[in-house]
């Protein structure tokens, strides 16, 4: 896949930008009132979004990502910021607002499928969303960055790692998936079976399903499920529902679990005690199901067998420490980005 410059929207309008981090109405209103374009047209970002071109198959695909330069004097590092398969790059609002608080220059992209970028409806890999996320870094002149990785983008950040180490600083991991084999205990499931199941995820089951996310909810969360809803209820809802299968076939498929010895590069794992997230959940018996996604101890059991890594359990927190126990999250973080080694 080659790069090539993109198109830059910038200026936004500081009433935008508050309009998201207040939960305007117009993000917030009813799904049924506002359906969402396949590129998550009618949904503000924080931050003016670019768009580096990639080319793949014969064809342009636009990947949307975030610049943000440092608010306080610049310290000369970069963080970039990976996103969850059911989330995009504007759920890092205020981890960008404290690190660029704190000196950081940060790179918050939406992988190719994801959020505002082109969604084919092709395949996806693990590879090859690594290999967009260099061709970004590289696009910008950024020779060496810290990544933080969230749920499906570890399995992302992982695959990085092995295949760009010198390209790596440090490397953190917040509650990602792809620490256990989901084939082992998940049945597989066809692409028009899962085709199906997209199809009918509805309201309601967005609801639960991002609920599942946290140990206690709060209103100003039902951002996420209504942003999922009304992406459905949009004039693209099927290439949606394809890119869901496609998403989910790819961390289903393509494990780095057996890999982990191999990454060098210093690695945070930081998760969330009462985390069960598992990919497939839905598709075993409640008996399987107890014996899934034990965030804590999966991260120790991946501790011990990569060369450099501690873990850190936060306690009565779910699947989004970045969202749920923010200050918790930001002092462990920059204690083991700023640490000297």
């Amino acid at each position: 896949m080659t790069a090539r410059i993109g198109s830059t929207l910038r200026g936004f309008a500081t009433a935008a930008i508050l309009c998201f981090a207040s939960q305007c109405p117009a993000q917030t209103a009813a799904p049924d009132q506002e359906p969402l374009g396949v590129g998550l047209e009618g949904f503000v970002y924080p931050y003016p979004v670019q768009y580096l071109t990639l080319r793949r198959d014969g064809t342009d695909l636009k990947m949307a990502f975030m610049d943000v330069e440092p608010t306080a004097p610049a310290n000369g590092r970069t963080v970039v910021l990976m996103h969850g398969r059911n989330f995009f790059g504007a759920y890092w609002k205020d981890t960008v607002h404290f690190l660029s608080s704190k000196g950081y220059r940060l790179i918050v992209p939406d992988q190719i499928g994801f959020g505002k970028s082109t969604k084919p409806d092709l395949p996806h890999s693990l590879h090859l969303h690594a290999h967009n996320t260099k061709l970004l870094l590289d696009y910008l002149g950024i020779k060496k960055t810290t990544i933080v990785a969230h749920s499906l983008g570890g399995m992302m950040a992982m695959r990085f790692a092995l295949m760009y180490p010198d390209a790596l600083e440090r490397l953190v991991l917040e509650d990602p998936l792809g620490l256990e084999d989901y084939r082992l205990k998940v049945p597989y499931a066809t692409p028009d079976e899962l085709l199906q199941e997209a199809r009918k995820q509805g309201a309601s089951a967005n609801e639960a399903l991002f609920k599942s996310y946290f140990a206690e909810w709060k209103l100003e969360y039902q951002i996420f499920p209504d942003v999922q809803t009304r992406w459905m209820l949009g004039p693209e809802s099927e290439l949606i529902a394809r890119t869901s299968v496609h998403t989910y076939t790819m961390a289903y498929e393509q494990p780095v679990l057996y890999e982990l010895p191999l990454i060098k590069t210093p690695t945070l794992l930081i998760v969330g005690e009462k985390d069960r997230t598992a990919l497939g959940r839905a598709r075993v018996t409640p008996e399987v199901r107890a014996t899934m996604g034990l965030m804590p101890e999966l991260a120790k059991k991946a501790a011990a067998a990569m060369p450099d890594c501690k873990v850190v359990v936060i306690p009565d927190v779910g699947h989004i420490p970045h969202l749920e126990a923010p200050q918790r999250f930001y002092e462990e973080l920059v204690r083991f980005v700023e640490a000297k080694r």
